[in-house]
């Protein structure tokens, strides 16, 4: 992305402001979400190919799964948003849970245990 350097006055580098949950990341919303679309194309490109280790799916899921969080927060955060950018956040989601199925077929395809945390089942 273009120049993503802190500034002081709370506006992305689009000029757009930066709720308090991407602080971190000086990014706004929209930024957020193009940058996670562009992230999970990637993983899923890399998965597709067969090639990943099962410490880089891990790695991938992580990424899912932390990436899932702050997405939520940013929807559930002090600013309203705008119905347009309500639905690309719920979009996003479904690109993450589609990751995570595509992690957890390639797992599958290759002999591997599942990625995600099993459920503890008495017994």
């Amino acid at each position: 992305m273009s120049s993503t350097s802190p500034n002081q006055n709370g506006l992305c580098w689009c000029q757009t402001a930066i709720p308090k949950e991407l602080e971190d990341d000086h990014l706004c919303v929209p930024h957020f979400i193009l940058a996670i679309e562009q992230d999970c194309a990637g993983f899923r490109r890399e998965t597709a190919q067969g090639r990943t280790s099962t410490s880089r799916q891990s790695e991938i899921a992580g990424y899912v799964k932390a990436t899932a969080l702050r997405l939520t927060e940013v929807a559930t955060g002090r600013n309203r948003l705008p119905d347009e950018l309500k639905k690309r956040i719920l979009t996003t989601l479904l690109t993450l849970m589609n990751l995570q199925e595509s992690l957890d077929r390639s797992a599958n395809r290759g002999g591997l245990r599942e990625l995600r945390p099993s459920a503890l089942v008495a017994g």
